[in-house]
């Protein structure tokens, strides 16, 4: 019962943070539209995922692991392994600013689509090879920007918590755009809320940071190895952080 009523104010205080904020960011995406960094917009977006996540009583966070000393003006591209819907607000939590891509309907609803659109966030079509060369595209105008941008290369949540392969695109990205991959990972946010579940549990959380992995050198035809070279530095991480977060 204490689970449930927490689950209803979540909800509730999830829904009035996002009201509250999108006319800030409405602002702030109005006046750094021609901004391919969209360092500002983000900026509000990510100070949302953190509001929402110090007002619910059910999730705690943290981070672990030193981010990159250049990290704040050079682009990286960002991984991590995915759980569960809480892992943004988790995510929200790590210490720089990023553009993230996110999945095309999560722009659809009302609120939440609006604030990903204000965040400056690139949404991606899966499956349509036009998205995916228009994510692309972007993905790269913003890392000559400068900014880190941050995918999850599972392209979808893990069921059961196992991790699933990864897809190319993030290390074609980091490999055509000549900047280093920083993986992250994550455990705990499973039992936050669990994939096709509508409720949220009590659980706390973290966020590994890993270190950097060069891509200096490689072409198209190292993709694999990179994104192999990726997936095993997280899966690496994972047994010690979920004897710690379950």
């Amino acid at each position: 019962m204490e689970n449930a009523l927490a689950g209803i104010y979540t909800y509730a205080e999830f829904g009035l943070t996002v009201f509250a904020y999108l006319p800030i960011m409405a602002v702030s995406s109005l006046r750094h539209r021609n901004d391919p960094t969209q360092r500002m917009p983000g900026r509000w977006m990510r100070r949302l995922g953190r509001t929402s996540s110090r007002l619910t009583p059910l999730w705690h966070f943290d981070i672990e692991g030193h981010a990159p000393a250049d990290i704040g003006y050079r682009a990286y591209v960002v991984i991590a392994n995915h759980e569960s819907t809480a892992d943004p607000f988790l995510l929200s939590w790590l210490p720089w600013d990023m553009r993230w891509v996110a999945k095309e309907e999560l722009f659809r609803p009302p609120l939440t689509g609006w604030a990903l659109r204000l965040g400056g966030d690139i949404k991606l079509r899966r499956g349509r090879g036009d998205s995916v060369r228009a994510m692309m595209n972007e993905c790269e105008r913003a890392l000559a920007g400068g900014i880190p941008i941050m995918l999850f290369p599972e392209g979808t949540r893990s069921k059961d918590g196992e991790l699933l392969p990864f897809k190319d695109g993030a290390f074609h990205l980091a490999i055509k755009a000549g900047v280093p991959v920083l993986p992250v990972a994550i455990a705990g946010t499973r039992q936050m809320r669990p994939k096709n579940s509508r409720w949220f549990g009590r659980a706390r959380a973290c966020a590994k940071i890993l270190e950097p992995i060069s891509s200096e050198g490689l072409g198209s035809s190292d993709v694999a190895a990179l994104r192999d070279r990726c997936r095993d530095a997280i899966a690496a991480a994972l047994p010690d952080l979920r004897s710690r977060y379950g």
